[in-house]
């Protein structure tokens, strides 16, 4: 059995609440949660560190927790590059990379998420993989909204969601959506 992985656990204030970091020592992400879901982060730390995982406190590693609060008072483009190293299957993978181009203040469909994926068919896996991913907004899994335009799911709830894409400049639901051009 493999040694279990090291990681740094910070947490920050947001204006939709407190905010949890997960970083590795070279300062890639590893995991972003909400601290009222925090059983959900330890979830998927298990599922992406099969060897198990150590959390140590650590104030701001790798300039993640100030890139975090930076987004939150409206510096959007400040989570656009972070390094985020995840587990995942491919499929899951191609997903989350997807989703990290989908720029800000658009949204896009499951369906138009599984066609970025490579996968036109896969849309109910697509949403699997949308729900499972580990690194919320920075990989922006909150920008996928429903066929017609509406909110749909989100693991930290539809608040959130609303709020994040209101701070983005996406469009609010029952308005048409702006579509990502990809």
């Amino acid at each position: 059995m493999s040694a279990p992985s090291s990681l740094l656990i910070d947490r920050a204030a947001t204006p939709i609440g407190e905010l949890i970091v997960v970083a590795d020592d070279d300062g890639a992400l590893h995991a972003i949660d909400w601290s009222d879901h925090e059983h959900r982060l330890h979830r998927l730390l298990r599922l992406h560190h099969p060897g198990g995982y150590e959390l140590r406190p650590a104030v701001d590693p790798g300039g993640l927790t100030r890139a975090m609060d930076a987004y939150f008072a409206g510096d959007l483009a400040a989570i656009d590059l972070l390094p985020v190293r995840t587990g995942g299957t491919d499929f899951q993978r191609a997903v989350w990379a997807a989703l990290r181009g989908v720029p800000c203040g658009t949204t896009i469909t499951y369906r138009e998420l599984a066609a970025l994926a490579g996968r036109p068919a896969a849309v109910r896996a697509a949403g699997h993989a949308n729900g499972a991913n580990p690194v919320g907004v920075v990989v922006p899994c909150h920008r996928v909204v429903g066929s017609d335009g509406t909110l749909t799911g989100y693991g930290g709830g539809i608040e959130r969601k609303r709020w994040l894409l209101d701070h983005e400049g996406a469009p609010r639901p029952g308005r048409p959506p702006n579509r990502f051009p990809g």
